[in-house]
């Protein structure tokens, strides 16, 4: 289940639409732009905010705020800054129509939106995709994709209330772990109907004690088994979904990963995840990213963006787990006497907090961005920098 109460952007306790729409106003009026009073003043609100002071600044000034901020700013930050002026609802709604019209289809919004929002996120999105654009989603959908891809896509969109297609008994559990057995990696080929069948009819919770009875019986997980016996769009929905039963902060701390990992940025992607999970689960999401990968989601951003995009990217992350866990360690040694406690080996940690993300700082000299991934190197790194703290004495 989304805990709400686990994102980082909070809603403002001393809010006034009409002060702040009056502080946009000001950041664009005239020659030049102030586009750190924007970014700023608009992560520190809430999105239901965000349409107050939209609202407000057309009732001043008889404008549009983001037809105003649109012909302000310009590139990967206009697109970021719009995003999040957008209801997340509307945002969802906007995402999927834009990934099925015009030239091509966008498979990865599909399989990132269908297959991580919860029943009633999709039942709204259905409801209010209908309404905005006079069309039925599922047709829409289905004209533009085929096979067992579109199967599933077509099953999640169904909002049937999962925990009612199947009581999750002891029973039950056994004979979705041997269908899918039987399905994949006990048949010569594959039956993709059984997959899709039952993990798209299947709850979250259900869905992990098949993982963990299908493991027991294969002696593989279940994540190998589709990417062994399946292909394409469809690989990468099973997968999706897989995940998102098991957690989806990790799903989407995986995701940011991958948009940031190698040469180039998927920024598409990166902004969907920051806009759309600021106010759900970024705290959760950094969390398993540190988890997964050894590096704060806060570094890798950091060192793969810049600019004003970059700012607004850090303000929704919210905080940098690394710096962070270096000063917890700071102080637990400082605690037990192993390292000096005063103001010198404070600021000392600041240094190496502010001048270089450990992480980061390995990855430059080293000419790649996969050493933060070596968990016993960033032990040694990390024995180092207390190390060095110690020296200074």
């Amino acid at each position: 289940m989304l805990q709400a109460n686990r994102g980082t952007v909070k809603a403002s306790l001393n809010f006034n639409a009409t002060t702040d729409a009056e502080a946009l106003y000001k950041a664009m009026k005239g020659l030049g732009t102030d586009e750190a009073a924007i970014l700023q003043l608009l992560v520190a609100r809430s999105n239901v905010q965000r349409q107050q002071i939209k609202a407000a600044y057309k009732t001043l000034f008889g404008k549009d705020l983001v037809d105003d901020l649109k012909s302000e700013l310009t590139g990967k930050f206009e697109t970021l800054i719009v995003s999040l002026m957008t209801p997340p609802l509307a945002y969802d709604v906007a995402l999927l129509r834009n990934a099925i019209k015009g030239a091509g289809t966008n498979e990865k919004v599909l399989v990132e939106v269908l297959a991580s929002r919860t029943p009633q996120q999709v039942k709204d999105i259905v409801t209010a995709y209908r309404q905005e654009y006079d069309a039925v989603l599922e047709e829409d959908i289905a004209g533009d994709t085929s096979g067992h891809f579109k199967r599933l896509l077509v099953i999640l969109l169904q909002v049937t209330l999962l925990s009612s297609i199947l009581v999750s008994s002891a029973e039950n559990i056994e004979v979705d772990a041997q269908a899918l057995f039987k399905a994949g990696e006990q048949k010569f080929g594959t039956d993709e109907q059984s997959f899709v069948t039952i993990l798209g009819n299947r709850s979250a919770e259900h869905l992990r004690k098949v993982f963990d009875a299908y493991m027991k019986l294969a002696g593989f997980e279940m994540e190998e088994s589709i990417k062994r016996e399946t292909s394409g769009s469809l690989k990468d929905l099973l997968l999706a979904v897989v995940k998102c039963a098991r957690s989806v902060p990790a799903y989407f701390a995986e995701t940011v990963y991958y948009a940031m990992k190698g040469a180039g940025t998927d920024d598409d992607t990166l902004i969907r995840v920051m806009v759309s999970r600021s106010e759900v689960d970024m705290l959760d999401i950094r969390t398993e990213f540190r988890r997964m990968f050894a590096c704060s989601m806060f570094s890798m951003i950091k060192g793969d963006t810049g600019g004003d995009y970059r700012k607004t990217l850090l303000l929704l992350c919210g905080g940098d787990d690394v710096a962070n866990i270096l000063f917890l360690s700071t102080l637990i040694n400082a605690a037990f006497g192993l390292i000096p406690f005063n103001m010198t080996n404070i600021m000392l940690f600041i240094c190496i907090a502010k001048v270089s993300d450990y992480n980061c700082f390995v990855c430059t000299l080293h000419g790649s961005n996969n050493i933060c991934n070596n968990k016993q190197l960033m032990k040694y790194i990390r024995f180092y920098f207390l190390v060095s703290a110690v020296s200074q004495y």
